[in-house]
């Protein structure tokens, strides 16, 4: 059986096939940016869902507070370790930046036991006590940035891309009336592997404009 073998080959083509359908299924379609296009198309790449199309949603700030964040080499929180283990740690490591999890950490289990929340929310309140500066990035966990949010914190930036049926839709929604620079997905659908793919998408289109 004849089929692709190489990894670099096999996203090539499916970008190709991605842009190919976009015209096809949308000819009137027009992407905001170049990376406004990179990301989209990456989230489609990665949940082979054309409908990102319309639900990813950018702060007006979104893109370039983002992108000056991880140059700085800031700290990138996930709300999951799914999400850290997506996130192409050797290049975002080549700006300065690193990712952590705080899922399991010892003190936030004991947090979460204590206070009766989850370990999600106090996953962020041991990530907000930390110095230096912060991007949070959420697949699957509303609470988190739900209190993200009731923190009023002023982070660098936020990509909110909880799934689920619980809080999902409207932890994004809250997001979106915020003043924090953003992306969101609207309704229900998002995901770690969606969150990871997004600040992937940043980190190879900053490699390319090197």
């Amino acid at each position: 059986m004849d089929y692709l073998q190489q990894p670099q080959a096999i996203e090539d083509k499916s970008f190709v096939i991605i842009g190919d359908i976009i015209r096809d299924m949308r000819p009137d379609y027009r992407f905001a940016s170049p990376l406004h296009e990179a990301i989209i198309k990456r989230v489609i790449h990665t949940t082979a869902d054309f409908d990102w199309l319309d639900i990813l949603w950018f702060s007006p700030e979104a893109l370039a507070r983002l992108t000056a964040a991880l140059r700085s080499g800031c700290t990138l929180y996930t709300d999951t370790t799914m999400a850290l283990s997506g996130i192409n740690k050797t290049l975002l490591a080549q700006y300065g930046g690193e990712v952590k999890c705080y899922i399991s950490d010892p003190r936030v289990v004991r947090k979460a036991k204590e206070e009766g929340i989850t370990r999600s929310m106090a996953a962020v309140d041991l990530a907000l006590g930390e110095a230096g500066e912060k991007v949070f990035v959420f697949g699957n966990a509303p609470t988190a940035l739900f209190r993200l949010l009731e923190r009023n914190a002023q982070v660098s930036g936020v990509v909110g891309v909880p799934v689920g049926f619980v809080g999902a839709a409207e932890s994004k929604e809250a997001l979106t009336q915020s003043s924090l620079p953003a992306i969101a997905a609207l309704g229900r659908k998002g995901g770690s592997n969606v969150a990871a793919a997004i600040i992937n998408a940043f980190l190879y289109e900053m490699r390319r404009g090197q």
